[in-house]
Order: structure tokens, then C-alpha cells, then sequence
């Protein structure tokens, strides 16, 4: 090996306006880069409160067991189903899109028996719908996506806890794409669990999984404690319950972790851990009901620039998510082409989809640090100087021109609530 032949990490330039990742804030990579302590350090401890404290502010819950589980987001989804279906579980999922399908994925190598009820991508399901399948499953769990990025729907939720708390279903949640740029209220809403990841709306790098969960929930999870051998004491007893089958995901040991007594799990991700708190300070700051309308009021300006172009949007516009719009491909454009002209002429980067979508829609995203004006203007300006090039043609200045009216009229309160 000629080690000389590797250089210093050095990536290119690029602004991320895709489904997500996103770029981070300077003010999380500032936080990762702090030395490293131990993690039985007083100050390491007092992190992991704080990080508790702040996720219970960013989640709008009082749910003493707020933390984070080392790991992408979907480190998040596998930590609350490992540990909350027991094998031969009945679930529910309404599925409206690809990462409905992963929930389905994930329980059914939990061991659980699996129901679905489908929506055409683009649409989401009325409560009516959840309701009449609760009624004819009658789940354990019920597992929902708020925001697939996949479709660029957000499903309503306000009505779903209640119909769960009338039939005694649990309530999860994976809130990948929408936590912290769209409205969620665990508590109000009745949830038992909630995952999501740093890389999207919350303005980090992916790695970390914020999670939350109910009090309802913890007590199912201890019925299946098991303590490791050679951590525990005389003191300690196991559930009377069927253990969860999964070491690393055990909700029960990492809460034990994150908890007084402080029991050995696994070394915390500190520099990630930093990058947490970092990211949920940072929204606090700003406050979290102005970070939702920064998505919202950004998000409504690449509506209007990408409409203002003359492109078609994908999906119910009622139902969509603030942080990332669905863009149908025009006819006779080459997508990839397009995405692959953008990255290299421009350094954006906006996405494809998948399944049924795959080749049909682009999505763009606003999101985190990324959901500012000057990076929707880039990216509509360099979207149709590419599209121009290529022989769609619209009017010059179209799209960019309409977002500027958007943001006038916000400007001058013509738009309210934003």
C-alpha cells in the first residue's frame, strides 16, 4: 500500500437540497469537534441530562425516557419495535409510502404479525381509515411515518392517539423527515414512542437517534428486562416476560444507562452526543415554533418558484411536508441528467425517488440549516438554467421571480401564520 496515495478528507462543495442529509450547522460542527471525556465523567453525565431535558422540549413531552440511541435514524426504529413487539404481536401500518414498507420490514423480523393498509403514494389516510382497521386487526401497536420523503406526504396524526387510547393500541411514530420542521405533540397527541435523526430538520449529521417514550411504554419494557451477566448484582431481577432479542437495542439496559444507576451498556457516541445537543439547543434558541415556520415559510417559496416555472407538483398539496417538495420530471427530461448537470455544474444536490417514483419525481428539500432564502433561490435559479439547457423551456427568471413575490408578500404581511 502507498499510503501517500491517501490525502486528508477534503469533499467537495456541495449544498444539499435533497430529501436529506443536509448540510450541518457550523454551530453542531463546532460541537463535534470538542475533545473527547470519559463517559462516567460528572460533565459527560451532565450532558446526557441536559441532552434529556432539551429532547423533551423539542418533542413537547414531559416523558421522563427522552434520549439518544447510537446510531442512524433507523437505529431509532429498531431500538423502540426490538423492544416493544414481542413475538406473534399483532402491528398495524398504514402504509403510504417506502418507509411505511420499512416498518413492516423491521416488525416482521421482530416476529410480529403484520397488517397493512395501503394509500396510493401521493395521498395519506383519513382517521376514519386507521380506526375501521384497528377495529377489524385489533393490534398491539400501531406504527406510523409522519413525514415519508419517499412520497413528500405528512400524515395527519392529531386524531390517531385517541383511537389508539379507545382500543388500548400503542402509538408509534417514526419522525424521521418531519421531527422539529413540522408540527408534532407527543403528549397531546398520545404517542407512546417517537425516533427520529439528527440529519434532516434538525440540522445535524446523521448518526444519532433522539427517541421518547411513554410511561405506558416503559412498563412494557421492564416486564422484559434482562440484566447482563457480568453487570449485575444480587439486586437486580429480570421481567416476567419474554426478553427482548436484541442486546444493543435492549430499551431497558440503555434506559438503566441513561438512567441514575448508571449500568454499563455500551460507550456513549460522545462527539454524536454533542452534535444532539448542539442541534436541539440551537432550535431552542431560535424557538421551536419559529424553526417550524422558517421550514414552512421556506418551504412555501420553492412551491411557489417551482409552480412559477411550470413544473407540476407531486401529490395532495393539503397534506404535504414543509421541508421537502415532490417534483414531477416533465416529459421528456432526462432526470438523472438533470440531478447529475446540477451537482456538477452548480454543486446542489436535489434527489430522486424510489419504487413506483423512481425516475418520476424529483425532491427537494429545505430543511435544517439548509431552509434559508438564499438557498432556495440557488437552487431554482440553477434547477432552470438546467432545465433551459436541456430544452424545457419556460419563461426566464420564472421561477426565482415567484419566490421573491413569496417572500414579499410574507414581507409585508399579506401571507399570515408564516
Amino acid at each position: 500500500m502507498d499510503i501517500s496515495t491517501f490525502g486528508q478528507i477534503n469533499p467537495p462543495n456541495r449544498l444539499l437540497m435533497g430529501p436529506g442529509p443536509i448540510n450541518a450547522d457550523p454551530r453542531v460542527l463546532r460541537a463535534m469537534s470538542s475533545q473527547l471525556i470519559g463517559q462516567y465523567d460528572p460533565a459527560m453525565t451532565g450532558y446526557m441530562n441536559e441532552v434529556m431535558a432539551l429532547y423533551r422540549a423539542v418533542y413537547k413531552t414531559r416523558n421522563q425516557w427522552t434520549f439518544l440511541i447510537d446510531g442512524t435514524s433507523r437505529a431509532g426504529i429498531e431500538a423502540v419495535l426490538l423492544s416493544g413487539i414481542r413475538p406473534g404481536d399483532k402491528v398495524l401500518v398504514p402504509v403510504f409510502g417506502r418507509f411505511g414498507h420499512l416498518l413492516c420490514e423491521i416488525a416482521r423480523r421482530c416476529r410480529a404479525e403484520v397488517h397493512t393498509i395501503e394509500v396510493p403514494w401521493g395521498e395519506v389516510f383519513d382517521p376514519q381509515q386507521v380506526e375501521d382497521a384497528v377495529k377489524s386487526v385489533k393490534p398491539r401497536w400501531l406504527l406510523t411515518v409522519q413525514g415519508d420523503t419517499s412520497t413528500t406526504m405528512l400524515q395527519p396524526l392529531e386524531q390517531l392517539g385517541d383511537i389508539c387510547r379507545r382500543h388500548g393500541v400503542l402509538f408509534y411514530c417514526d419522525a424521521t423527515a418531519s421531527f422539529a420542521g413540522n408540527v408534532l405533540e407527543t403528549d397531546a397527541w398520545g404517542l407512546d414512542a417517537v425516533s427520529a435523526g439528527l440529519q434532516k430538520c434538525l440540522g445535524g449529521p446523521s448518526g444519532s437517534s433522539p427517541v421518547t417514550i411513554s410511561p405506558k411504554f416503559e412498563e412494557q419494557i421492564r416486564r422484559r428486562k434482562c440484566i447482563e451477566e457480568g453487570i449485575r448484582t444480587a439486586d437486580h431481577a429480570d421481567g416476567d416476560e419474554e426478553m427482548i432479542y436484541s442486546n444493543y437495542f435492549d430499551l431497558g439496559m440503555i434506559m438503566d444507562y441513561w438512567g441514575p444507576e448508571r449500568l454499563n451498556h455500551h460507550t456513549e457516541a460522545t462527539s454524536m452526543l454533542f452534535a444532539a445537543r448542539e442541534c436541539a439547543r440551537v432550535i431552542l434558541e431560535e424557538g421551536l415554533d419559529n424553526t417550524i415556520a422558517r421550514h414552512k415559510l421556506h418551504g412555501d417559496a420553492l412551491l411557489a418558484g417551482i409552480q412559477g416555472m411550470g413544473l407540476e407538483v407531486f401529490g395532495d398539496l393539503n397534506h404535504r411536508m414543509n421541508n421537502v417538495l415532490g417534483v414531477v420530471i416533465p416529459p421528456g427530461v432526462h432526470g438523472e441528467q438533470v440531478r447529475q448537470t446540477m451537482l456538477l455544474d452548480f454543486g446542489i444536490e436535489i434527489g430522486t425517488s424510489f419504487g413506483p417514483l423512481s425516475g418520476k419525481i424529483w425532491r427537494i428539500g429545505t430543511m435544517g440549516y439548509n431552509a434559508r432564502k438564499d438557498c432556495v433561490m440557488q437552487t431554482l435559479v440553477a434547477l432552470e438554467a438546467v432545465l433551459n439547457r436541456l430544452g424545457f423551456a419556460s419563461k426566464y427568471g420564472a421561477g426565482s421571480q415567484a419566490a421573491w413575490d413569496h417572500y414579499a408578500a410574507v414581507t409585508n404581511g399579506v401571507v399570515g401564520g408564516q
